[in-house]
């Protein structure tokens, strides 16, 4: 458990800050850029759940949960000196992202088009916090091209973007309410 007591450290003034296992890095090091994404993805899942309840907010919950896990897996490097114990999404939190998937996307009539954000402000939050997780996905790969990262990192944000698309379907009246691309409609 984490214990914070004060908030300000001044660690940080001269542009670094230090990683699970007390390595310095730069600020925009790729790392922190990855998972202060993922902290971005879980600010806008906060929004949605403002205008959510019941068993999608239960959901987003485990989200908002699982992407802090997220954060300390990618904070704390895999070859690092406290890489041995520490916090890591593992396969289970994927497979559930999947069930979640597969009995939300069975109440949806198939889609015809591509969908634009909006509908329901939950609905509208959700479509920003997928494209944030896609992004942050984007970074925790390009990462994985130079530093060794947990491979459930990648598959739980490849998942939780596709969660977030169909939570958001789901919450626009399962469907119905969704805003749909009209190819060339303005010209």
């Amino acid at each position: 458990m984490v214990t914070l007591t004060r908030i300000y450290t001044r660690g940080g003034d001269q542009g670094q800050t230090s990683l699970g296992d007390g390595t310095r890095v730069a600020k925009h090091d790729l790392r922190v850029e990855a998972y202060g994404t993922v902290d971005e993805a879980n600010g806008v899942i906060g929004l949605a759940r403002v205008h959510t309840e019941g068993e999608a907010d239960a959901m987003l919950a485990r989200i908002q949960n699982d992407l802090f896990d997220l954060g300390a897996d990618l904070c704390t490097p895999e070859s690092g000196r406290k890489a041995e114990g520490a916090l890591r999404i593992v396969e289970a939190q994927v497979e559930r992202l999947e069930r979640e998937i597969d009995t939300l996307n069975g109440e949806l009539k198939p889609l015809t088009s591509f969908i634009l954000p909006g509908g329901s402000p939950a609905s509208a939050y959700l479509h920003l916090g997928r494209t944030v997780a896609r992004r942050a996905e984007r970074l925790v790969t390009r990462l994985a091209e130079i530093e060794a990262v947990n491979p459930a990192t990648i598959r739980y944000l490849n998942r939780v973007s596709d969660h977030l698309f169909v939570l958001a379907r789901h919450l626009n009246d399962k469907g119905a309410g969704d805003v749909l691309w009209v190819p060339g409609g303005n010209r």
